[in-house]
C-alpha cells in the first residue's frame, strides 16, 4: 500500500473538516443539498458528455492502484534481474521458466517469456515496448479525466453561486429567504474547490508521478531482459542497470 497518498488524502480531509467543525454552527452548517446536488451532478453529468462508463471505471482501477499498489524501487528490480542473469548464465534461459510462476509483475512476466520463447532481441523490445507505451496512455487517459473533473468542479460551483445570487436578489423583499439564497451562492463555490484541490488534482499529480515512475523501471526492465538474453556477466549488467538508481542509493549500496 502507498502510505503516502493515503496519509496525505486522510489528514487533508480531517484538517478541512475539522477547521468547519471548529466554528460557529458545526459541520451542519456546510451541508446543502441544492449545492451538493448542483456540483456533483452537473460535474458527474458533463464528464459523462466527453468519457464513457467503461473509462470511468478504469479511471476508478487506475486511482485505486496509487492508494493499494507500491512500486517495487529501482534496486529491487535490479536485484530480482540479476538473479534471473546468473540462473540464466548457469543453466541457460530454459531454466527461467521456473521463475515465471513466481513473478506477480504481467509486464515482467511476458518478457522472461518472451527470453524463453527464443524471440530475437528486436522482437522482444518491440513487444515489450509497445506494452509499456499503452499503460503509459491509460496513465494519461486517467490524469486527463480527473484534471477534468478538476476544471468542471468550480465552473459548476461558480454557476451555483450565480443561481444562489439571482434567487437572493429576487427574494430582497423577503428576508427569509435570503438565507438560502446565499448558503446556494458560497457553497458551490466551496463545494466546487474542494472536489478540485481535495480529490482530482492531487490524485491527477499522484497518477503522473505514478506513470514516469512505471516508465523508468519498464525501462529498466527491458535493458535488464536484453542483457540477460545477451549473456552479459550480473557484474556488468548490474553496473549498467545502476544508472537508474538515484545517485545517493549507489553510494550506499557500494559501501
Amino acid at each position: 500500500m502507498d502510505l503516502s497518498t493515503l496519509v496525505g488524502t486522510i489528514l487533508v480531509i480531517v484538517l478541512v473538516f475539522w477547521s468547519m467543525a471548529m466554528g460557529s454552527g458545526g459541520l451542519i452548517l456546510f451541508w446543502d443539498v441544492p449545492s451538493a446536488v448542483l456540483v456533483f451532478g452537473g460535474t458527474f453529468s458533463v464528464i459523462l458528455m466527453h468519457f464513457t462508463f467503461a473509462d470511468m471505471g478504469a479511471v476508478v482501477k487506475v486511482t485505486l492502484r496509487t492508494f493499494m499498489v507500491k512500486l517495487r524501487s529501482p534496486e529491487q528490480e535490479i536485484d530480482r534481474l540479476l538473479e534471473y542473469a546468473t540462473v540464466a548464465r548457469k543453466e541457460g534461459l530454459l531454466a527461467l521458466e521456473a521463475k515465471v510462476q513466481d513473478v506477480n509483475d504481467r509486464f515482467l512476466s511476458k518478457g522472461l517469456q518472451c527470453l524463453i520463447d527464443g524471440l530475437p532481441p528486436e522482437t522482444v523490445r518491440s513487444i515489450l515496448q509497445m506494452e509499456a507505451d499503452v499503460q503509459r496512455s491509460r496513465h494519461a487517459h486517467g490524469k486527463k479525466l480527473l484534471e477534468m473533473f478538476a476544471s468542471f468542479a468550480p465552473a459548476f460551483g461558480m454557476i451555483g453561486t450565480l443561481v444562489g445570487l439571482v434567487q437572493m436578489l429576487s427574494s430582497l423583499k423577503d428576508p427569509s429567504q435570503i438565507g438560502g439564497g446565499m448558503a446556494v451562492a458560497l457553497l458551490t463555490t466551496l463545494y466546487g474547490a474542494l472536489i478540485a484541490n481535495m480529490i482530482c488534482l492531487p490524485l491527477a499529480g499522484k497518477l503522473d508521478l505514478r506513470a514516469k515512475q512505471e516508465a523508468q523501471l519498464r525501462t529498466l526492465m527491458i535493458d535488464g531482459l536484453l542483457g540477460i538474453q545477451a549473456g552479459e556477466k550480473p557484474a556488468i549488467l548490474r553496473e549498467r542497470l545502476e544508472a537508474f538508481v538515484r545517485p545517493q542509493a549507489r553510494v550506499r549500496q557500494a559501501a
